[in-house]
């Protein structure tokens, strides 16, 4: 589990200094989706302090054994507004926010929790029906009617491109995402900030990091390939 790790956080860095960026500009959020407890517990002491999770139920069954642990809970999947009281206690980002219902229920929640709930806002830029995300042309007007929202805070983008075999394909999506960050940035919208793009995972990271990703989720090349 350390030597996996440390093989990730080597790659991150490389990638990093190859564009010219700062390594620290990069962090990992090791997805732990179907990995059991004990296995999450040894990634932590392995060095991994953002765990990645996709299911509510499955992450509240590991949040409650773990939530000792020096470590920052990221969601990162399709997120149900009914589910939204368990992401706000558990959750310290939310990459998957796509609707202004789902932002109302988590501004609601948070508010009950004295909370402030730092989430991202999951963009389609593939345009695939398969996926959640908001479209790219929709994402100006929902990120200005969230911003107005007290008990969210919108700290950037995620987006997930298709899948390709060969890593170089996935770049047109991440530099959409990019220059999609960067005219919002420029729009000064009321609270919200463009900090975060979450975007690249095991198998196309590098090219993520080399489009701006300071988020990547990568979950296989820890834990291994899931059951």
């Amino acid at each position: 589990m350390k030597e996996r790790l440390q093989r990730v956080k080597n790659r991150i860095a490389e990638a990093a200094r190859t564009c010219g960026r700062d390594p620290s500009a990069v962090r990992l959020v090791a997805v732990s989706k179907t990995v059991d407890a004990n296995r999450v517990a040894r990634a932590i002491e392995a060095g991994a302090d953002i765990l990645g999770e996709n299911y509510i139920q499955e992450a509240r069954d590991k949040f409650n054994a773990l939530y000792d642990r020096p470590v920052a809970w990221h969601f990162i999947g399709h997120l149900q507004s009914n589910k939204a009281k368990y992401a706000v206690r558990m959750f310290d980002l939310i990459h998957s926010v796509d609707s202004h219902k789902l932002a109302k229920a988590l501004d609601k929640e948070a508010r009950k929790n004295e909370k402030v709930q730092d989430i991202l806002i999951q963009v389609n830029i593939s345009q695939e029906e398969t996926k959640s995300g908001i479209d790219a042309a929709e994402a100006v007007e929902l990120i200005t009617g969230i911003g107005a929202l007290k008990n969210v805070r919108i700290k950037g983008l995620m987006t997930m491109p298709p899948f390709f075999d060969q890593p170089e394909k996935a770049r047109p999506y991440f530099r959409q995402l990019a220059r999609l960050r960067d005219r919002i940035a420029e729009a000064e919208i009321p609270g919200v900030a463009m900090d975060e793009l979450s975007m690249g995972m095991t198998g196309d990271f590098e090219v993520a990091i080399a489009e701006g990703a300071t988020l990547v989720r990568i979950g296989t090349a820890i834990f291994g390939a899931r059951q």
